[in-house]
């Protein structure tokens, strides 16, 4: 066979297939094109999803006569001149692939008037083939028209999903751009009727436009900075999540980007607070030098590298973590705010437990002097009134508890009106980040079984755990080998003290069959703490006196992440004084 080289308009079909996989990628290129050229509006017309036409029209800087034919050659582009200007760029297109790439597969027209010229110009270009400039009419600034998307390469077109679903995409595509470039009005059109209008505004207002007010009302702000690195924006509340990974939006120097890293430091950050099944939504723009990260892995650039990419993930997720951990009182001001509160999800059904005391010895010393005094005082008044304030102004940020419903949840008034407690899942947290506590301090206090209690267990299981019996130890469980296939457990974490040591144990041998000692106690300890946490929170169907109820709820406002359990789901809802008037129709 004879080598050969490649007729250009092969190659910038072959190179279209990188850069335009579908309309929305064609559509993406122009649009930041439209973007480093400074427009500040930008009207955006498609037909078919994109398939048929896209044309995009712009008041950004134009093209001058003598460039708009090379603005449509390969390789040609206005942003870099040499590796220098490639490690430092700062503008969302640079590679001057995308326009001749189009070229190469539609019936393209670029219509372009720079500032200081007299008149526009057009030049037309099929099938890679260009027309020589003509004078055309049109403002300061440039019009490109594409037409029939890949009708030189008819077998890629057979790619194409439905007209629905390419318009899905487009649209997508100028959300996303819309959203890092809120100074910029944009306008979409689709088969002659307007789809999306967005004035210039606020990044917050062009948040709510793009996102929708629910993402606004349960999002809360991110700013953070470390050294050259910065980031801000919008995170959502774990109660708020959803099972939808749509409204996950990052931006690294103004460019929409897809980072397997940042996606994991998020999930990190949010590993304590949210139910598996369920995804964070957010909105991040991430600032650093442009020669921190490289831009050019591929050529729709939504891919990069970092130069520092541990620093990165470190600086993410603890930016977002430590959001997450805020305390309970800066919770309920903004539920109280909001208009409502998301509600659990449908059909989840609170578990039938058995009773066992709460460990909360010290905030209750503080309530039964109150309730005692309460009862003495008067019989025929119902005590749990007297521990709560006439008007509850002065009540902390959870309340006063008032009473216990149907053994699971707890009633109390705050200054805002009422909130609800999932007592279980209250504590299962308190518990939670109380053994972090103590195991990262090395110092989990144990407590030693009066009787050891013997359990038959695998053999497997005896085999794993017998050379990591210290390490068990030293988060407060003692074991020790008394054959082949049995353990005694000698002593359990004072924390989980009344809770049952068999099923603790298995729980703890039933994470070792699946994970190993070594990795459990490294990489998955919060997940066996978490498992630990379980069986040692209060039950429901136990009845809880007044104290107890007052006490968990000085515990969850003291602890952090109080506002969701180990699994990820509600602990509390505020019901605030204006809802409670609605739904009685009061002062209307």
């Amino acid at each position: 066979m004879t080598i050969r080289v490649l007729p250009d308009v092969l190659i910038s079909q072959i190179a279209a297939g990188e850069v335009v996989e579908r309309p929305a990628a064609a559509l993406k290129e122009i649009l930041e094109n439209s973007l480093d050229a400074g427009a500040t509006d930008i009207q955006i017309d498609l037909e078919q999803g994109g398939i048929k036409r896209i044309r995009v029209a712009d008041n950004g800087g134009g093209i001058a006569h003598d460039e708009l034919a090379l603005a449509l050659t390969r390789h040609a582009t206005s942003k870099i001149a040499s590796l220098a200007d490639l490690e430092q760029v700062a503008s969302l297109g640079f590679r001057g692939e995308a326009l001749a790439s189009i070229a190469a597969i539609a019936r393209v027209q670029l219509t372009s008037r720079s500032a200081d010229a007299e008149h526009a110009w057009a030049v037309q270009a099929e099938g890679g083939r260009l027309d020589v400039p003509a004078p055309a009419a049109r403002a300061t600034g440039t019009t490109i028209d594409i037409q029939d998307l890949f009708f030189s390469t008819p077998a890629r077109r057979k790619f194409l999903k439905t007209e629905a679903t390419e318009y899905a995409h487009c649209a997508e595509t100028v959300r996303r751009l819309a959203l890092a470039n809120p100074q910029v009005s944009f306008t979409l059109s689709h088969n002659g009727r307007t789809q999306l209008r967005l004035n210039a505004e606020p990044a917050s207002a062009r948040v709510r436009q793009v996102l929708g007010e629910a993402f606004e009302q349960n999002s809360i702000a991110v700013e953070a900075a470390a050294g050259v690195l910065r980031v801000f924006g919008w995170v959502i509340r774990p109660s708020a999540a959803t099972g939808s990974r749509d409204s996950q939006h990052v931006f690294v120097n103004g460019r929409y980007v897809r980072d397997k890293l940042i996606v994991h430091a998020l999930k990190e950050a949010y590993r304590d607070v949210l139910h598996h099944q369920l995804n964070p939504a957010y909105c991040l723009f991430i600032e650093l030098p442009p020669d921190l990260v490289d831009v050019n892995v591929h050529p729709a650039k939504t891919e990069i590298r970092f130069r520092d990419s541990r620093g990165v993930h470190q600086f993410l997720f603890h930016a977002v973590e430590r959001l997450l951990s805020a305390p309970v009182a800066a919770d309920v001001a903004v539920a109280a705010a909001r208009p409502s509160q998301t509600s659990p999800q449908p059909g989840w059904v609170a578990p039938r437990q058995t009773a066992m005391p709460l460990q909360v010895s010290e905030a209750m010393a503080f309530y039964a002097p109150l309730d005692q005094g309460a009862r003495a005082q008067d019989s025929e008044v119902v005590p749990s009134m007297r521990l709560v304030p006439d008007d509850g102004a002065d009540a902390p940020p959870l309340g006063y508890a008032l009473a216990q419903l149907h053994g699971v949840y707890v009633l109390a008034q705050n200054a805002q009106g009422i909130v609800l407690v999932d007592m279980h899942a209250a504590h299962e947290r308190v518990v939670y980040e109380k053994l972090k506590t103590a195991l990262d301090a090395r110092a989990v206090p144990a407590q030693t079984l009066l009787i050891p209690v013997a359990l038959t267990v695998d053999a497997r299981d005896v085999a794993e755990i017998s050379p990591h019996l210290d390490q068990l130890a030293g988060i407060g469980f003692e074991l020790s080998v008394t054959s082949p296939t049995s353990v005694a457990v000698r002593s359990v974490p004072w924390l989980l003290k009344d809770a049952d040591p068999v099923e603790l144990t298995r729980a703890v041998l039933a994470e070792v069959a699946e994970f190993g000692v070594a990795r459990l106690l490294a990489e998955r300890r919060n997940e066996l703490l978490a498992t630990l946490a379980c069986h040692g929170a209060v039950r429901a169907n136990r009845r809880l006196t007044l104290p107890e109820m007052n006490a968990l709820l000085r515990e969850m406002e003291a602890t952090e992440r109080a506002g969701q359990c180990n699994h990820g789901r509600p602990t509390w809802f505020q019901v605030s004084l204006g809802e409670l008037d609605a739904m009685f129709m009061r002062g209307r």
